[in-house]
């Protein structure tokens, strides 16, 4: 099976995108997109496709994949209703998600041929692995320069580390098809730029030339997920990084998202998030605290 495009749900104000998974599974398909990704397993069993290799899965699990390389991660069937389900953290990144210049400098040397390496992928190992995780566990807390500037650390570890193990084959060459990624690129900048108002499946559709029937097919095929999990995703992360400006009311910030209510946003915001809103900004306000000297 040809692996099919996905589209990164980067946020507004966002130059790259963390996400955390939890549940029964990833929710994604075999797929490909242009960004590099950094995925650590914290939390379930399975198996990863990365390329042309299979490995298992297990927590701990850490890896970095370059553009365009398909991949899958899978999580098993839970025998028993006390196995634990996905808990994962996923980074994505484009090369100029700091500026197209910012690669080009000096101190930047390492990174680039970090970022050769990952065209095959590359399993993370040893000190470097624990340091990275570490590290990741911080990012979902973290918002603004505080989050640009630990991804920036993150980069720096890996780059001057030879604790990696190459995944798919020399030479390995996917089959990729970009024909429906104008498609995927309109919902997106459509769900985007009303993402304050209520969104109906009928307009969206539209804007695909789909019928809703179809579009819903294909949106799911698309993203692993159905139109209502996907923007309410995209309206939690939007809230997480309004809730960073104290002064906002959470109330304001539920409505400026496209909630129509403080429930549905506070139900909403905890079914992704795993925490309130109000705990996510003292999550926030600790976190940008400083350290007292010993």
């Amino acid at each position: 099976m040809d692996p099919i495009f996905e589209k990164t749900p980067k946020g507004e104000g966002e130059s790259f995108h963390c996400e955390v998974v939890r549940g029964d599974s990833y929710n994604a398909a075999w797929h490909f997109h242009p960004e590099f990704q950094i995925t650590l397993v914290l939390q379930g069993h399975g198996y990863r496709l990365v390329g042309d290799k299979i490995a298992p899965l297990r927590p701990g699990d850490l890896v970095l994949v370059g553009p365009n390389l398909p991949h899958v991660w899978h999580q098993d069937r839970p025998r028993t209703r006390s196995d634990p389900g996905v808990h994962a953290i996923v980074l994505r990144f484009g090369e100029t998600f700091a500026g197209r210049d910012f690669l080009a400098l000096p101190e930047m040397a390492a990174v680039r041929r970090l970022f050769e390496r990952a065209a095959r992928g590359l399993a993370v190992t040893g000190r470097t692995r624990l340091e990275v995780a570490r590290r990741m566990e911080k990012m979902p807390h973290l918002a603004g320069l505080a989050r640009l500037s630990e991804l920036l650390a993150i980069l720096d570890v890996l780059a001057h580390s030879r604790e990696f193990k190459p995944i798919a084959s020399t030479g390995y060459a996917p089959n990729l098809s970009t024909e429906d990624q104008e498609r995927m690129e309109r919902i997106i900048s459509y769900i985007n730029a009303h993402l304050g108002e209520r969104i109906g499946r009928a307009q969206v559709a539209r804007t695909a030339s789909l019928s809703p029937g179809a579009f819903s097919r294909v949106f799911r095929l698309r993203t692993g997920k159905t139109l209502p999990e996907y923007v309410n995703e995209l309206r939690v992360g939007r809230a997480c990084r309004l809730l960073a400006d104290e002064r906002s009311k959470v109330i304001d910030i539920a409505l400026e998202c496209g909630f129509s209510n403080l429930a549905n946003f506070n139900r909403r915001f905890r079914q992704i998030t795993r925490v309130s809103p109000r705990g996510y900004r003292r999550l926030l306000h600790q976190s940008a605290a400083p350290a007292h000297a010993l």
